[in-house]
């Protein structure tokens, strides 16, 4: 993370920042704009209604980076609540996890078998498991899990990222296993040696990627943009294609142009976020590229 990341850290982790933000009317519309809420109930009510108005769902727990055994246990039998909700409400949603959350990074093995359990009990509700992408450090073991995971149960998907010089490579691997594919340009800040620093550039990786995708038969492309010329890139690209794909986009961002999707006839998934972890989900992103301040503020102005 660069200076002025560390700096918006700093910030917003001081407890008065953090009280203000949580406590305040502007602060608590802002984070609901982008989060469900905190509880499960809230995630399952916002998923119904996107439902309601035809989009699919992705349901998200919020967390990462959990330190202890105990812990990542604990996000794996929430998570599992969360597929036995789903299939007791009959919603159209899968789930979203980080490996971090279940124990990635201090116990690699035992996030892969939590990995392992979710993946089989989504597979008895008719559903999948979508792995979120995390700091390049963890790309490696994350396409290691996946495949390991996907080629037992066959319902598992993965989230690469644009910027990266290594995403082609990663493709090659995750497309011998199936399952479905998860595109966006990135958000963490990674090093010139690493990634496309110049947004072109990563714009360019993006389009390329996604005629990658659409041309292949053995995955489900799943295109996460909100960016107009790469949303109509994907619907020219589309056009002939008889095996399944979709959009997806942010819970609460640019909501006018996902119903408009959905209107049109496009296959939409929202990715819908929910839990206690709230406010380090905005900032750490924010942090991670302060870039993204402006695209949450702009979010939230305008729909």
């Amino acid at each position: 993370m660069n200076v002025v990341g560390r700096s918006v850290l700093a910030v917003t982790n001081r407890s008065t920042v953090r009280r203000i933000f949580a406590q305040s009317g502007a602060g608590r519309r802002l984070s609901l704009r982008f989060v469900a809420g905190e509880t499960l109930d809230d995630g399952v009510n916002a998923a119904q209604s996107l439902n309601a108005s035809g989009a699919r769902v992705s349901l998200d727990h919020l967390g990462e980076h959990v330190s202890d055994a105990a812990s990542a246990k604990r996000a794996r039998d929430d998570y599992l609540e969360c597929l036995d909700r789903i299939d007791q409400k009959g919603i159209d949603a899968n789930i979203a996890v980080k490996l971090t959350q279940l124990g990635l990074g201090f116990d690699d093995e035992l996030a892969v078998e939590s990995l392992g359990v979710l993946a089989a009990r989504a597979a008895e509700g008719g559903t999948t498991v979508t792995i979120d992408m995390e700091e390049s450090v963890l790309v490696e073991p994350t396409v290691a899990a996946f495949e390991a995971v996907q080629e037992r149960f066959g319902n598992v998907g993965i989230a690469v990222q644009s910027y990266l010089y290594r995403t082609p490579a990663d493709l090659d691997r995750i497309a011998v296993r199936g399952g479905h594919v998860r595109l966006c340009k990135g958000a963490y800040a990674e090093p010139p040696e690493i990634a496309h620093q110049d947004l072109d550039r990563v714009d360019a990786a993006f389009d390329a990627l996604t005629r990658r995708l659409m041309a292949t038969s053995s995955i489900v492309p799943a295109i996460a943009t909100h960016d107009v010329e790469r949303i109509e890139l994907a619907k020219r690209l589309a056009v002939g294609r008889t095996d399944p794909w979709e959009f997806q986009m942010l819970y609460g961002v640019r909501t006018t142009l996902q119903q408009s999707l959905v209107e049109d006839g496009y296959p939409l998934r929202v990715y819908v976020p929910y839990g206690s972890a709230w406010y380090a989900y905005l900032t750490r992103r924010i942090a991670e590229r302060p870039a993204n301040l402006v695209f949450f503020l702009r979010a939230a102005a305008t729909r």
